[in-house]
């Protein structure tokens, strides 16, 4: 693919990101709790029935990274984060760790636990799931390890961190046997399925999002949330394909362009998307393997 040559400041004209839509369509599928712990039992084979013994921990902001995690919360003594993906992403460990990371600083807090004394402490045992409903061909479930991702030493080097994720395919389709345990993720999955199948018969998304929640009404599908909140669905939506074609076109045209130009591009419209300097300089770091200083200096030349 070709991309004709690309100025954010004009791009951004013609291609508007509506920051009202924080929160994205996954999140909004599963923000009762009943509906949170029947996902919870379909992925771990649980049969808990009382949604207040389900504590949401589920972070505002999280710093490096551009979204807030998608859903995280406390049952049974595991700290649960689940994560929604519409394209592969093989960085889910680094991810995760991070927010990891921020969730245990955040329960050691809450419960005033001292992580300096002598007795040691107890925490929730994490578990971390990713759904991927990305058009990529993907099996029915991936284990992704940090672990993978350090540089290699030796045959006998073991890494003293880790942290797997599992992502399963929730493609219409795929992992059967978990969709029909929860007939909310049942339901979602269809719901994709028909706007993917109505982008292949040439309908842009709006056209292809619109047919499919009239098609899902029909069938009872999703009706608490496609026919009460229509607007604010299709918001979210085409909020999260604008940020996520803007960034790939971007990328893309510093990469024709050469390093110079697709740095001083992506830093822009990092910017222009509403994504904190601290979180676009660590993006920056890992696209172009640069130092800390090298980031600085860019940072400096390109951050208005």
């Amino acid at each position: 693919m070709v991309f004709k040559k690309l100025n954010p400041k004009t791009f951004f004209r013609n291609f508007t990101i509506n920051r009202r839509y924080k929160d994205r369509l996954f999140q909004k599928i599963f923000q009762n709790k009943k509906d949170l712990l029947d996902l919870y039992n379909a992925v771990n084979g649980t049969s808990y029935t009382n949604p207040t013994d389900l504590e949401i921990t589920t972070l505002e902001d999280v710093i490096y990274l551009s979204m807030k995690n998608d859903l995280s919360f406390i049952i049974s003594l595991t700290l649960n984060l689940y994560e929604h993906q519409s394209t592969f992403n093989p960085n889910m460990p680094i991810r995760g760790f991070m927010y990891f990371a921020r969730l245990y600083e955040t329960y050691i807090e809450k419960k005033n636990l001292n992580v300096y004394g002598k007795t040691p402490i107890t925490l929730p045992r994490p578990q971390f799931v990713v759904f991927y409903n990305g058009r990529a061909e993907q099996p029915d479930e991936v284990i992704l390890k940090l672990s993978d991702m350090f540089e290699p030493i030796n045959d006998s080097y073991e890494p003293v961190l880790e942290c797997r994720a599992q992502m399963l395919n929730i493609n219409y389709g795929h992992n059967k046997k978990l969709l029909k345990k929860c007939r909310r993720l049942h339901d979602y999955a269809y719901f994709i399925s028909m706007i993917h199948k109505n982008i292949d018969h040439g309908y842009d998304l709006k056209q292809a999002a619109n047919m499919a929640i009239d098609a899902c009404i029909d069938k009872n599908i999703l009706t608490d949330i496609l026919q009460k909140s229509r607007n604010e669905v299709l918001g979210m939506l085409l909020t999260e394909y604008d940020e996520k074609k803007f960034l790939k076109m971007t990328y893309e045209e510093g990469v024709n362009d050469g390093m110079e130009q697709g740095i001083q591009i992506l830093i822009e419209s990092y910017q222009e998307l509403g994504i904190s300097k601290e979180t676009a300089c660590f993006k920056l770091q890992q696209k172009y393997h640069l130092s800390e200083k090298q980031t600085n200096e860019y940072m400096k030349q390109y951050w208005k």
